[in-house]
């Protein structure tokens, strides 16, 4: 079985259900500011399986005509994204090993039939910053592999309150969400999974 790339890190339940359920209320604040919406392939105009919103000073966001890219303000309200909260950049600074604060945080609501296919995360300018990944809600199958999209991948399960360091060899690793396993967490009311994946942008 294939291992995990150099400076790919896993650490399972480090936030406990208080500080589960603190950023979960934290993240319905954002989204009352900032609404998920419905993202869109570039090329093929596709619409994605998951919901997204951000926060902080820049958000990612894609569309047919743009594609991927890290803006200011929320493409479809036209507002500025909502500031990072203070319990976010506590983690970061916890985890990361970095000397930077984050500029993004990626907020993706899987429903329980949501998917994310492999992909790489390379639309920062400063790729030496890792980026931190925050499950909340329910278990998901979580594929990670090499450089090349062809690499051999593996697989782990990713519980509510894991925490995943993509930093070092692997920052750039192709990786992405096979399932959703329903009814592994009561964190959300109706179900499905919050990812978070605080980004640095900028050099």
């Amino acid at each position: 079985m294939p291992e995990l790339l150099s400076g790919i890190r896993h650490l399972p339940d480090y936030l406990d259900c208080a500080r589960q359920e603190a950023l979960v209320d934290i993240m319905r604040n954002i989204v009352a500011e900032a609404p998920l919406y419905v993202p869109i392939m570039p090329g093929t105009g596709k619409p994605m399986s998951v919901r997204m919103t951000n926060c902080g000073s820049l958000g990612w966001v894609t569309d047919k005509a743009r594609g991927y890219r890290y803006q200011p303000m929320h493409p479809v309200t036209g507002r500025p994204w909502p500031a990072l909260p203070s319990e976010l950049l506590e983690i970061w600074g916890d985890v990361s090993g970095y000397d930077k604060p984050p500029e993004a945080c990626l907020v993706n609501f899987y429903s329980d039939e949501a998917r994310m296919g492999l992909h790489q995360d390379k639309d920062e300018n400063d790729l030496k910053a890792p980026v931190v990944s925050i499950s909340l809600g329910n278990t998901c199958l979580f594929r990670a592999g090499g450089v090349n999209r062809n690499d051999k991948t593996m697989s782990l399960k990713l519980s509510s309150g894991d925490v995943v360091i993509l930093g070092g060899e692997g920052r750039l690793c192709f990786h992405g969400v096979d399932r959703i396993y329903p009814g592994t967490s009561t964190l959300l009311k109706n179900g499905g999974r919050i990812n978070l994946t605080l980004r640095r942008v900028n050099p």
